[in-house]
């Protein structure tokens, strides 16, 4: 058989094989990797979108928690899953843009490689809180606490890169003073200590923190980002005390990057219309998070400048994986 004839043959059986792969797609269920414990940020959003996501595709859609080593060890589990559309891996700022950074080569994956964006899903306004048993009421009286007591102030983060870490940080650098880190698998079991006063110092998500401000269990004293929340409409902005300080956190979908064009293509279009679906949209919005949906093209490109941005502060800062 003439090689030309040949090529041609397994070209068009290539074709047919994925095109029966797209057709029957999903076949079964649909899980999304979270990279930290049930309650944080990543997995309320992770959960929230799920159900809308199921009823568009025709199969279930499970949050499938795997924590540990700063979400290391959810990447790793998603970059290793079949690429066929039925795993996503819903990860953060610090999954995605800063791990790559912190840790370079020691990964036992690669962002650029074995992932591929799908979207964007939120914006997140963070806060800096604190138990209320600390006398400040705003970053100005916490930095003059923290200086009367250098290192004797705990502050909890999600692990090493984290964005609750990177916000400690920056405000110590910018501050002047030294709090101490203490390192949880996760936001959730951070902020159940701050609460317990084993730690005094938080910086998260409003997603995750809000009732608990709402109820009197922490006190906010400033919103990081650009702009005040009407969540939050009388806790000032952290760049009133310290100017040029900004952080928002953000989650997105990414899946593994041989997934099929055309499965990639379906899936992003049903996260899209969840993040837009009215009800969806109102709950995001009631949480602090700001649904976005942008284009694998647009989150790739934002990645990128993410990982630029806060590599120069963990350089600066002298971050280290723990």
């Amino acid at each position: 058989m003439p090689v030309s004839r040949l090529f041609l043959i397994l070209s068009t059986f290539a074709c047919v094989s994925a095109g029966a792969q797209t057709q029957t797609f999903p076949s079964k269920p649909i899980r999304i990797i979270v990279a930290f414990p049930p309650g944080g940020g990543t997995d309320i959003v992770a959960r929230m979108i799920a159900p809308k996501m199921a009823e568009a595709l025709g199969q279930q859609v499970v949050v499938d928690n795997r924590a540990g080593a700063q979400g290391i060890v959810g990447t790793e589990i998603a970059a290793k899953s079949p690429p066929d559309g039925h795993t996503l891996f819903m990860g953060t700022l610090g999954n995605i843009a800063v791990n790559p950074v912190l840790w370079g080569s020691k990964l036992p994956f690669s962002m650029e490689r074995d992932f591929a964006p799908l979207s964007q899903v939120v914006d997140v306004w963070f806060v800096q809180m604190i138990h209320p048993s600390l006398p400040a009421k705003t970053p100005r009286e916490l930095i003059a606490l923290a200086k009367a007591k250098p290192g004797e102030l705990n502050y909890y983060s999600s692990g090493a890169g984290g964005a609750p870490h990177l916000a400690a940080e920056m405000f110590n650098a910018m501050a002047g003073v030294k709090t101490t880190h203490v390192p949880y698998k996760g936001s959730s079991p951070g902020m159940t200590d701050l609460m317990a006063g084993q730690v005094q110092i938080g910086y998260d998500s409003v997603v995750q923190s809000l009732p608990f401000i709402k109820s009197g269990k922490l006190r906010a004293l400033s919103v990081m980002g650009a702009r005040r929340t009407p969540l939050l409409p009388d806790t000032p902005l952290m760049k009133d005390f310290l100017p040029g300080f900004e952080l928002t956190n953000w989650f997105g979908l990414m899946i593994p990057a041989a997934t099929p064009a055309d499965i990639r293509n379906r899936l992003h279009g049903e996260v899209v219309k969840a993040l837009r679906a009215p009800d969806i949209k109102e709950r995001l919005l009631a949480m602090g998070a700001e649904p976005v949906g942008s284009t694998p093209d647009q989150f790739g490109t934002f990645i990128k400048s993410e990982m630029a941005k806060w590599g120069k502060v963990i350089r600066d800062a002298n971050i280290k994986p723990e």
